[in-house]
């Protein structure tokens, strides 16, 4: 599934936040933590100086320009691979009179007011700002130069991005929990709200309970960050054994799905931990049960991914040429609204299947429950809630969005500085 837009755009309101801290922390001369104006003409004077030599050795032909083919070899230069496309897209977002060519003063002028002062920390600059699309996950690196793959730099990455994870959804995993409760419980007869499914879950199993199912959703982060890192290098060497990887660490992902919906719903003393969720799960089930909700979790990825990137390119766009006078960039705050409407948008497409997936999962556990296909649980919902019963537990899910992008930025950044990793 692509990177939802409204993600990018929360992440890049976070890094701006930090941006400002790196620049204070960068001019801050004698150190008192804040930064008057005679320290801030001196760093943006020695930041230029630092600006101007990226310029030069980004223009190639050495004749005042950059364009699309210097981009993409500078870039390849340093591990990194693009297309002509993301070069171009790259160059629309500085360009100001639509050469297709940057000079001199676009190229400060875009990047005076950011830290990055060589060409590693501008690429990861541009990747942040969400200029060009570099994959899925928020947190895992999207890929490796060299140099980091012989010191050990790229472990450091995996270990700040799974940090930086972990934190996050512990952070959110009540109102997580609460989501999952909601749409396996709610119905008319049973009308679950949010004060009243907290106080049900601390009634029944005290403060702790809150978190059921998070220990598994944090280990989930280990398979997630090996198929990003499997996906990479699959690209870049194209052999089996690295699909055969994948597809085996993909397999790994459904089991904790699973596993974490039990454990959400389990009541207190039920299951002793994760590997006694498994076991009797086996016992009783058979493998099968690990692989329950496969199929709408596979179909839903198709309207969300699609909704998302066609409402927000629509909205973005219809923006652009109506307001948009000398840059391609329409601001954070465009950028915000446009992929929080797509964002809605796709959700409310796929949600349902993520409801039914759900339910499918966890119908084993219901006493006395039927036994009901995708088909079928659609049809039931329909018949016995109509079509308000697919979006039992939304609020919550919405709910922990900001936060849970917010969380891991600021802590993926401030892990980068404990584990000594420089910004590419």
């Amino acid at each position: 599934m692509c990177l939802p837009q409204w993600t990018q755009v929360c992440q890049k309101s976070v890094l701006s936040f930090l941006v400002l801290q790196k620049i204070v922390k960068a001019g801050d001369k004698d150190l008192d933590g804040q930064l008057d104006f005679e320290e801030f003409v001196h760093y943006l004077r020695d930041h230029e100086k630092k600006l101007r030599l990226v310029f030069k050795s980004l223009d190639k032909k050495n004749d005042g320009q950059i364009d699309s083919q210097e981009i993409m070899q500078s870039l390849c230069d340093l591990g990194v691979n693009i297309s002509e496309e993301q070069a171009e897209k790259i160059l629309k977002s500085m360009d100001k009179n639509g050469t297709m060519t940057i000079d001199w003063n676009e190229w400060r002028d875009y990047h005076l007011l950011h830290p990055a002062g060589n060409i590693p920390e501008i690429i990861l600059y541009w990747k942040h700002s969400t200029i060009f699309d570099v994959g899925e996950s928020m947190m895992v690196p999207d890929e490796f130069t060299a140099e980091e793959k012989k010191t050990g730099m790229w472990w450091r990455h995996l270990v700040a991005g799974g940090g930086a994870g972990a934190v996050s959804r512990t952070c959110t995993a009540p109102l997580d929990r609460l989501k999952v409760l909601m749409q396996v419980h709610a119905s008319k007869r049973n009308s679950m709200r949010i004060a009243g499914g907290f106080s049900q879950m601390i009634r029944e199993g005290g403060v702790r309970s809150l978190w059921r199912g998070n220990g598994i959703n944090v280990i989930k982060i280990a398979p997630e960050s090996a198929i990003k890192f499997m996906a990479y290098e699959q690209v870049h060497t194209n052999t089996a054994l690295t699909i055969t990887s994948s597809a085996s660490v993909n397999l790994c992902l459904k089991v904790c799905s699973v596993l974490k919906t039990r454990l959400a719903l389990r009541k207190t003393g039920q299951y002793s931990g994760i590997l006694d969720c498994a076991k009797h799960t086996f016992q009783k089930e058979g493998v099968t049960a690990f692989y329950k909700g496969y199929i709408p979790n596979m179909l839903g990825i198709i309207p969300y991914a699609g909704i998302d990137l066609a409402v927000y390119e629509t909205l973005k766009n219809s923006w652009l040429q109506r307001f948009a006078t000398d840059s391609a960039d329409p601001g954070v705050f465009v950028l915000l609204a446009c992929g929080t409407t797509s964002s809605t948008c796709g959700q409310l497409a796929s949600y349902p299947l993520a409801l039914v997936r759900t339910r499918m999962q966890a119908q084993a556990t219901l006493e006395g429950g039927p036994q009901m296909n995708m088909s079928g649980l659609f049809r039931h919902i329909i018949r016995t809630e109509g079509p308000m019963g697919l979006y039992r537990g939304l609020a919550p899910n919405f709910m922990k969005v900001i936060p849970s992008v917010s969380i891991s930025y600021v802590v993926y950044e401030y892990l980068k500085i404990m584990l000594g990793v420089q910004s590419k």
